[in-house]
Order: C-alpha cells, then sequence, then structure tokens
C-alpha cells in the first residue's frame, strides 16, 4: 500500500505541475495565433501550434482534464483541416473558428487555475490508479520440495541429485510421514511415488487427502513404475502436474519443477519512452514501474542512439509528434540501425486519424495505443511485445541445445564487463570449464547422451550461480563462466563446488550408468589487461589442469 500511495503522490505532483505549466502553454498559442496571416498561413507556424494543441489534448485527458483534452482536441481537428487542406478542405471560416477556440482555452485554463472561494484548486476526475501484481522478484528463492519414495536407496539418489540444482528437499519414506509434513508446513513442490506398500495407489491418494484437509493441493509430480494409461489419468484427477516413468531422467525433472516452482525469475522487461512531454512520459514510467517494469525517458531525439546503447530497451514507446523530428522518422531512423531492426516500436499518441496513424505505422511500428491510455492495456501491451522481443532476442545470442549464451554473445559479455571492472577498479574472473573425457562419452553412450551430460552441467551453472554471473557455452564440451566483484580464491571455492555437485550426477543408459567430471581453469582481470590476454591465461590454467589429471579446478600460478 505504501508503494501505491507513493505512485499516487508522485502523479497528483506531475498534475499540478501541468497545471502551472498551462498560461505559459496559453501565451505561445496566443502568440502564434497571432502571428499566422490568416490569408497565406504559414506552414511551419501552423506545425508548431498543431503540436502545442496536440500535447494540451493528450496530457489533458492522461491527467484527468477531460474537458480541457476534448477542447484541445476539436481546436486539433480544425488546425489538421488547414494543414491539409487537398484531403479535408478547412471551413470557409476557419479563422473566426481559430480564434474563438483561442478564447475557449483561455476561459478554461482560467477555470481550472484559478482557486475557489475556498482556496482550493479544483481536482481532475480520474479513474483509480492500477494496482498491478509484481510481475518481477529480485530476490531468487530456494524452493522447497517434499519427495516421498518407499525405496531408501532411489530416495538417497535422488535427493543428493537434486540438491546439487539448489532445491531445498525433505525426504519421507511414508504417505503419513508426508502428510504431517504438509500440515506443518507447505512445499513448493511435492515429488512421490505412486505405488506405496500399503497401496498401488496411495501416492495419488495421499495427494487427494491433502486437498481434503487443506482446501488446496500442491504442484505435485509423481513418478511410477507404471507406464499404463489407467495409472497416468489417476495422477491426472489427483492433481498431478506431470508424470515420470521410472527410471527417472533427472534433468526432465528439474525441467518441469523449474516451472511448477516459478524458480525461474526473469529479469524486468526494460521500457523506453520517447515524449517532448517529461511529465506525461514520467507518468506513464510509473504506471509501467508499478508493474515491476525498468523505464528510460528522452525527450531529446538527438540522445537515441546513446540511449538505446547504454539502456538496451525491449521495448520503445514514443508520441507521433516532437518538435524538430516526429514519431515516424525518429521509428524510420531506429529501424536503419541494424541492431534494432526487431526491436518493438508502439506510438503512444492522443492521434485518432486513421489514415495518419497507417501512415506513420508503415515503417514497421508495433502498434498504438491511444492517450489516456488505460493502465491495465498499458502494461498487457508493453509485456506482450516486451516479452516477444525477449524471446527473440534470445535465439539470437543462445545456445539451441543448452540455452547459454553463446560464443560471440559470452565474449561480447566479457568485453564489456571488463572495460566496467577497469573503469570501477573491481576484480572480476573468467573460467574456462571443460569437459573431462567427453568424446569417450558419446562413442560410448552416443550422442543423444552426450547432450544430457551438456544440458545436466549448463542447468547446474544456472540454478547454482548468482543472477549477476554471466555463462556461456563457448563451443563443443567448453564453457565458460565470468564472475565479477570476485576474487580468486573466491572463485575457486564456488567453481570447485560445482565441480564436486557435478560428479555427483548419475546418467542412467541402456549400457549402464556413468558419472561425468570437469577441469577449469581461473584467471582474473587484475593480472590481465586485455580481453585476449585474459581468456588465453584461463585457457593455459584449464590445459595444466587437464594435464594434472583432469576432474580439478586450477588459479592462475596457484595449484590448489
Amino acid at each position: 500500500m505504501a508503494r501505491l500511495a507513493s505512485a499516487r503522490a508522485k502523479i497528483a505532483a506531475l498534475r499540478q505541475r501541468f497545471l502551472e505549466q498551462l498560461p505559459e502553454r496559453l501565451e505561445q498559442i496566443q502568440a502564434l495565433s497571432h502571428q499566422l496571416d490568416m490569408a497565406a498561413p504559414d506552414a511551419a507556424l501552423l506545425r508548431e501550434l498543431h503540436r502545442l494543441v496536440h500535447n494540451i489534448k493528450g496530457t489533458g485527458r492522461s491527467f484527468g482534464f477531460s474537458a480541457l483534452g476534448d477542447l484541445a482536441g476539436e481546436f486539433e481537428d480544425l488546425l489538421t483541416t488547414v494543414l491539409d487542406p487537398e484531403i479535408n478542405p478547412p471551413p470557409p471560416d476557419w479563422p473566426v473558428l481559430l480564434e474563438r477556440f483561442v478564447q475557449s482555452l483561455v476561459l478554461s485554463i482560467s477555470k481550472l487555475c484559478t482557486p475557489t472561494l475556498d482556496g482550493i484548486v479544483p481536482r481532475p476526475q480520474i479513474p483509480e490508479l492500477y494496482q498491478s501484481p509484481q510481475m518481477f522478484s529480485a530476490e531468487k528463492e530456494t524452493c522447497l520440495v517434499y519427495l516421498c519414495e518407499d525405496d531408501a536407496l532411489l530416495l538417497q539418489q535422488l535427493s543428493a541429485q537434486l540438491a546439487c540444482f539448489g532445491y531445498q528437499i525433505q525426504t519421507f519414506l511414508s504417505t503419513e510421514a508426508l502428510r504431517q509434513a504438509v500440515r506443518e508446513r507447505w512445499p513448493d513442490v511435492v515429488l512421490m511415488d505412486i505405488e506405496f506398500p500399503e497401496s498401488r495407489c496411495a501416492g495419488t491418494e495421499t495427494l487427494q487427502a491433502i486437498r481434503q484437509e487443506t482446501g488446496k493441493t500442491p504442484p505435485a509430480v509423481f513418478m511410477s513404475s507404471h507406464d499404463d494409461i489407467q495409472s497416468r489419468l489417476n495422477a491426472v484427477l489427483a492433481g498431478g502436474e506431470a508424470y515420470f516413468h521410472k527410471p527417472v531422467n533427472v534433468m526432465d525433472l528439474v525441467r518441469v519443477m523449474d516451472e511448477l516452482s516459478n524458480r525461474s525469475q526473469p529479469e524486468p522487461y526494460r521500457v523506453l519512452i520517447i515524449d517532448d512531454e517529461p511529465d506525461v512520459a514520467t507518468y506513464h514510467a510509473i504506471l509501467l514501474q508499478e508493474a515491476g517494469m525498468l523505464t528510460a525517458q528522452l525527450s531529446n531525439p538527438a540522445k537515441l542512439r546513446y540511449m538505446l546503447e547504454a539502456f538496451r530497451p525491449d521495448i520503445v514507446l514514443m508520441d507521433i509528434y516532437m518538435p524538430g523530428c516526429n514519431g515516424r522518422d525518429l521509428a524510420k531512423l531506429i529501424r536503419q540501425l541494424p541492431d534494432y531492426v526487431g526491436l518493438p516500436i508502439v506510438y503512444l499518441s492522443s492521434e485518432t486519424d486513421r489514415k495518419k496513424l497507417f501512415s506513420a505505422m508503415q515503417v514497421g511500428v508495433e502498434g498504438f495505443l491511444c492517450k489516456p491510455v488505460v493502465p491495465e492495456e498499458l502494461i498487457a501491451a508493453v509485456s506482450i511485445r516486451a516479452d516477444r522481443m525477449r524471446i527473440l532476442r534470445s535465439r539470437m545470442v543462445r545456445d539451441s541445445l543448452t540455452g547459454l549464451l553463446n560464443h560471440t554473445a559470452i565474449t561480447q559479455f566479457l568485453e564489456n564487463v571488463l572495460a566496467n571492472a577497469e573503469r570501477q577498479h573491481t576484480e572480476l574472473c573468467f573460467v574456462m570449464i571443460d569437459i573431462d573425457h567427453f568424446k569417450q562419452v558419446n562413442d560410448t553412450y552416443g550422442h543423444p547422451m552426450g547432450d544430457q551430460v551438456l544440458l545436466a552441467l549448463s542447468r547446474l551453472m544456472q540454478q547454482r550461480l548468482r543472477g549477476s554471473d554471466i555463462v556461456g557455452r563457448y563451443g563443443g564440451e567448453e564453457f565458460a563462466v565470468i564472475l565479477s566483484g570476485v576474487s580468486m580464491v573466491e572463485a575457486w571455492k564456488v567453481v570447485d563446488e560445482l565441480r564436486r555437485n557435478f560428479g555427483l550426477f548419475k546418467f542412467k543408459t541402456p549400457q549402464g550408468t556413468f558419472s561425468s567430471t570437469f577441469s577449469a581453469g581461473i584467471a582474473s582481470c587484475t593480472r590481465h589487461a586485455t580481453l585476449t590476454d585474459l581468456r588465453e591465461a584461463a585457457d593455459r590454467v584449464l590445459y595444466r589442469a587437464k594435464r594434472n589429471g583432469r576432474n580439478q579446478v586450477l588459479v592462475e600460478d596457484v595449484e590448489t
């Protein structure tokens, strides 16, 4: 509630500032109308007058001053006919009408800015601020998993492997012990067998009993040695979200449990708002920030290129009418930049002329939102388009198998963070990782199983490293990790724990069960000034670890 109250206070301050600026805007409109030669009006003066009136229309409506916005809208319509007489001829008495509109604006603004007898300026009537749920979480919480299995050995193996992915595991050998635990603390996910000594359907019956006792059902994943339709149907009827036939593929299990527990928290969408009305841009920014998004504002189109590179937006919102550069030209400029050909652009304007909107969208703009925008519609429109941009961008920079950054992307990230570390005088470690004897895995068990090994290591790194750490597939069985703000000793501890956890994985194949290991080399930016030197140093240490017997993590000049 405090956050919502703060947002309302900010919007109230923006409205008040709009009121305070209205007399100055009115003076500009009056000055331009007096300069017009009604017999042969200057096109530049008309366009500037049109822009000022258009801004009052959009801003007034956005801040709840509907009557003022409607009056400015009628004035704008008249100016449009004067600007484009061939498309829609102006009325013969348009000079008289123009003067009347100016006088009406004077009267309307005077009323808005004049206090009543009690000294209070009338407040605008506007809808309540939309209270959007927070879409993004700042912290990645540990997922609590209740694992119930009467086979003690399998219970131990699954618990050990799932713990490697950062899950908090509590194990139970009986369904009664599971039910008691649920009464005391609600889990994020329940993972359990269907068949127990007391009944072939004890697992599904337990889930149904939990629902009867509590009125709700935890996300549940079932395992079973039975693969028949009836067993699967019983699991669905009991409320099971997934079903795995034993022996369970741990990687597939982790993928499902990640989805059920919502452990993967996306980064907030990044929205660039371009508008020559800073207060209107701030208003829309507040609405988006309430939904957990990050925003940046730009009123000077000359700084567009810098803002795109510095802020890296997922979507751009822009007005159509701006001084010196309209939205259509600015959108066309963005489309001519190779890195931003696919960047979603949405017009946010009070323009309602369909022909103008169609012309403006021909440069590849994604859509149009009319001011005053409904907060829910704004958030939905931005979310849908920004999410699609994230997907497309991810496919360009991500490895198709593991989902990690590809070689090109990880190299670019390393170049950027290395430059930042140098400017800020902070530590940075670069890690090269290579899976030991990976060719033997492919030759012995086949390439599909080799892919499972790659997936296991990639998922382990994604789950166990910090959100600020950067992980990529360097090529083949090689991976690269960028650890910012840590010393080589700290980096060694992190990577060596990954190594030990990875060695616990058991990969099941028709030929038998096997484990895999990796070797790693760590280099620090404090010893290397250039990107090439840092990569070569990490590579040298990696191959020293290989020569020393593999399954170990080494740092520069130190063998641990």
